[in-house]
This record gives structure tokens, sequence and C-alpha cells, in this order.
């Protein structure tokens, strides 16, 4: 799905800001048929944001179930005639969207953009009106999963959202909301795929045009505009000659203009960036243009007071920053797909990015049902191998993406999810041959179903925090033997994307205890000596960029505290010590 943007033969306009919000708070909405007419009874509400937070009605932040936004908007009448596309970058879990009262499009999962196309629902050069019911329930179907659960007592009954993930489930309108224009016949969707043959750049596109066959004309320009090479067809590959590389560090973007022609009069016009590399996994080494690269970087979340999982632009270029500040060129998106904003941005910056599927939270409830027949396993396979194929048609063509994860901590010691797992990396790989494809695992690795469908060995490990606590002198020894195992195992390079200890900001202890600012250090010095003795690791992935919030709970104190970076992004201890070793890795 081609992420909106303006051209010559394109219009958009921005439905960002606020809307009406309703809570319904009897689920009786859809009955009721409150898109039929105006919403009363509203609040105002900001979009993008998760609403959770914006009010002081706790009720509202804990909902269950469906809260209902509205807006009016005007469709110019010099569009019609035109297509109109109506977008939401994500909606989380679940959005129904009617336009003037007809129902428009479904969709279920809440980190993945949907679009309709409008045209014949709405009035020209007059008010229309749209309206969404949100849900927050997960069930075992989902990614993430979860489960509503009804405790009964003798003096009533308690229903709450159960899940099995260590982040708040937030929800709401997350990320833009857009309307755009394109002629009936149109440049639908662009696949890039780039090459390198000594100093010249291989890009093949594959365009699709809807509503008709159109003659398709492509031109590639350098960052000052100049046309480097050129080419005609729905298939057609471009050689750019002393090409500039995109590389983590070091990125360096071209613009692809794709032109769709009736004859000789321009039809539609879509620009995208492209970052010419290679990515590849080889002689037990991670290569980016061929060269060995080392992660070097962070897990992080979309995650913010006020505003929840909100599009925040000021935030993700402060994020950007602190990362170049602490040296870091690579990020997972646990655990979840970022937002596209911020997939732009880390192509501009040149971070790899690891992107990551919303599987996370498949471990504990259901450990016999990943593949059994009749089960909610089967429906949620279905529905992970869709989200897949999704996330790889949004993100396929950046080139900060050098690998695609498929879950996080799932129950694959289980022998059930041996079947389950390899369809769902088959999948992927049936969308995107060009990525090596991982799953971040943290099971016992002799009991590990489905390490040998990957291409890289991710693990996330805790010792001296969740295992062994306050124990530092364990982490090394420990470490080494667990990550040896792995790759004795699997033999295939080794990547530690996850490791840290919680930590209060300003709390400090010296010797160190948990949860001081000083033992989070000594934490990461432990097990940064202990990764430099071995040379099966392809990279480093401190768990967490910055704290954020979880669901209540007496584990939790304000949240998940294992940030080297504070919610509001001021930098604890750890990540100086980070910022050094980083930056000296650097130039060494």
């Amino acid at each position: 799905m081609l992420y909106p943007r303006e051209s010559e033969t394109r219009e958009l306009k921005d439905l960002c800001g606020i809307w009406e919000f309703k809570v319904d708070r009897k689920g009786s909405g859809r009955r009721e048929r409150w898109q039929a007419r105006p919403l009363v009874g509203t609040i105002p509400m900001p979009v993008p944001s998760s609403y959770n937070d914006i009010t002081q009605d706790s009720s509202i932040r804990d909902h269950i179930g469906e809260v209902w936004y509205e807006r009016t908007f005007v469709v110019p009448a010099s569009w019609e005639g035109k297509r109109v596309v109506l977008r939401f970058g994500s909606v989380t879990h679940h959005a129904t969207v009617w336009v003037n009262g007809r129902e428009a499009v479904s969709h279920k999962g809440g980190y993945l953009p949907f679009e309709a196309d409008i045209s014949a629902f709405v009035s020209y050069g007059a008010a229309n009106r749209v309206s969404l019911a949100v849900s927050n329930v997960l069930d075992g179907t989902c990614i993430p999963p979860g489960k509503v659960v009804a405790d009964k007592y003798e003096w009533g009954t308690v229903t709450w959202q159960d899940y099995w993930f260590d982040f708040f489930s937030y929800s709401g309108i997350h990320r833009a909301v857009t309307l755009y224009t394109t002629p009936r016949a149109f440049i639908e969707d662009v696949t890039v795929r780039t090459d390198i043959k000594g100093a010249t750049g291989i890009v093949s596109c594959d365009t699709v045009v809807g509503g008709g066959r159109r003659n398709v004309h492509l031109r590639l320009l350098d960052a000052s505009g100049r046309e480097v090479a050129s080419g005609s067809g729905a298939r057609c590959t471009l050689e750019v000659r002393n090409a500039r590389f995109w590389a983590p560090g070091a990125a360096y973007l071209y613009t692809l203009e794709v032109t769709a022609l009736n004859g000789g009069s321009v039809e539609d016009v879509y620009r995208l960036s492209v970052g010419i590399r290679t990515v590849a996994v080889k002689g037990g080494r991670f290569l980016i243009n061929g060269a060995p690269f080392y992660f070097k970087g962070v897990c992080k979340h979309e995650d913010a007071d006020i505003r929840g999982k909100g599009l925040d632009h000021a935030l993700n270029v402060k994020d950007c920053n602190l990362m170049k500040w602490m040296g870091a060129n690579s990020l997972r998106t646990s655990h979840y797909p970022y937002s596209e904003e911020f997939m732009d941005l880390a192509d501009r910056e040149g971070f790899a990015v690891i992107d990551e599927s919303p599987a996370v939270g498949c471990n504990f409830w259901d450990r016999k049902e990943f593949y059994k027949p009749g089960s909610d396993g089967v429906k949620r396979l279905a529905h992970h191998v869709d989200v897949m194929r999704d996330l790889v048609a949004r993100d396929k063509n950046h080139p900060c993406v050098v690998m695609w994860s498929v879950a996080n901590e799932p129950a694959s010691d289980h022998p059930s999810a041996r079947e389950y797992f390899r369809r769902v990396v088959a999948a992927t790989r049936k969308c995107d041959a060009t990525r090596p494809v991982t799953m971040v695992m943290c099971r016992a690795v002799q009991k590990e179903q489905a390490g040998d469908f990957l291409d890289v060995v991710c693990v996330n490990k805790y010792n001296s925090w969740y295992w062994y606590p306050g124990r530092l002198e364990i982490a090394e020894p420990s470490m080494l033997h667990e990550l040896r195992l792995w790759h004795k195992r699997f033999r295939k390079p080794v990547f530690l994307t996850e490791f840290g200890a919680d930590t209060i900001e300003g709390f400090h202890s010296d010797p160190p205890v948990i949860f001081s600012e000083e033992y989070q250090k000594a934490f990461y010095e432990r097990y940064c000596a202990m990764l430099d003795k071995l040379d099966f690791i392809i990279g480093e992935h401190v768990w967490n960029f910055a704290d954020f919030l979880t669901k209540q709970g007496i584990t939790r104190v304000g949240g998940n505290r294992k940030g080297v970076f504070t919610r509001q992004r001021q930098p604890k201890m750890a990540a100086h010590f980070l910022r050094e070793r980083w930056t000296k890795m650097e130039t060494s």
C-alpha cells in the first residue's frame, strides 16, 4: 500500500485534529445505528492520539469495548470524477468506518494502515460525515492476543481485558487520517528491489496500474534532482553508474518518479525515496552492501505522556537525535510496526531497522493451541499471515528495513508451534525474498522448535534481573554458556535482542543494588564485556530505549523502568556508558 503523497495528479487533505468522541458503555451503538445520524453527547478527542489518558475519567481509560469517533469534512467540488480515498494510518485494535452512514471499510489489527475508495459515498462541494467504531477487545484470534475475563464473585462480576504483553494496551486513532485523490487510472503499487554490481547500482521496479492499462515511465533522480537513470515498462530495471549507496550512518536517498501515461498524456505521477543497498546473511555474518555489519542499538516503544501511542513528529525526531547521540546504528520495532512517518525518518537518518509484527504475548496461556485444529490458534495463524503480508506490502520499499521479525517471545518451545511458525516464515519469504527473516526467542534452547527456519537467531535474556536478581557476578558466565548453546544448536549468527534492568532515575547505590542507576550501568558493563568475547554475535539491542507505560500491577511502578532514558527522554547513567561504548566502536 503506497503512502499518500501529493503530486501533479494527486491532492491530499489532512483530517487530523479534534474529533467528536463517545464511549459506547452499553455496547448499543451498532444496534442503535449511531452512524446513521450525528453523534450526541460527545466530548472532544484529538486525532491522532490514544484516548486513554486524555480525560480525567478512569472509566474511559479502562473501558473494554467500542468507542465512537466522528467528524465532518468537505470534499472540494473539483474532486468530482476522481478517486477519493479515505486512509487511516492505524486504528487500535479493530475499526469499522462509515461515510455518510454507509459502511466503507472494516479492519482488524492495530498497527497497519487501511483505506477505502469513498468516491461513491460522498457529496462534492459539500459537507460529509465520517463515523468510526473502534474496539480495543483482544481475543485468541488476534495478534497480539488477549482474553476478556469475567470473574464472578458472591457480590458481583468483574470484567476485565487480560493480555500477555508488557506494555499498556492503548487504543484509539493512533496515526494520520488522510483524504486523497488519484485519477481513475492510477499507480496502485510500486515494488523496488536494489542490487549492487561494483560501483553500479541496480534498481528493479515493478509497477501496478489500477483502473486501466497504461504505459509506465520511470526516472531516478539524485539528491540534487538530477536524472541519473530512466526507463519504461511495468517491469523495468534502471542502472546507476557510480551510484551512492545507502548504509547505516551514511544514508543516501534517490527519488524514483513513476508516471502512468495514456498515450502521450500524463495520467498519474507518484514519487518515492529509494536507497540502493543489499542485505544478506553469509558466513556467519550479517552483511550490508557486502560488508559485515554489527547492530548496536535499542528496542523502542511508541509511547509518551498524555498522547500514548499517538503519532508525534517532535518525539520521533528527538528519539532519532538521541540514538545518534548514543552512537546507535539500529533499532527493532518492538513489538509492532511503527508509523510510516518514523520509517521515513529511519531511511533519512540512516538507522537499520528490524521490522517486527505485533505477535507479542503468544506465550503462556495457549501453549498447546498454536496449531491445534478447531482452536483460536488456527484463526490467529491466518490473521498472522495476513499481517505479515500487509507489513511487507507497507514497508518493502524502505531501505532502512534490513530484516523481518515475525514474533517476539512466543511459546515456540511447544511442538505445536513448529508448524505454525514454519507457515508464517514461509509466507513472509514468499512476500519478500530479499531480506532475512528472524523471530525473537527466549525459551530453553534445547526445546526450541522454530529456530531452524530463521536466518538469524535472536535471543532475549535477563540473567541478573529476572533470573538471579542482584547477582551481577552471574551475568557473564551464565550468558556465555547460554549464547554458546544457541550458536551450537543452530549454527547461525546470534543477536542479543533484549537485555536490561529496571532503574528508577535518581536512585543511587554504591555498591550497586537492583533498581539503582549504578546497577543498570554495571549490568550493561558485564553484558557488553561478555558479548565482546563471542565472535558469532552480530548485534546488541538494549531493552529499552526509554521508560514506557504498562498495565497496572505490583511488579511495575509507573510502568516498565528499563529505559536508559526516562519517559521524558532524560538520560540515566547507562545511556552515558552506552554512548562511550558505541561511539568508540564507530572508529575502532
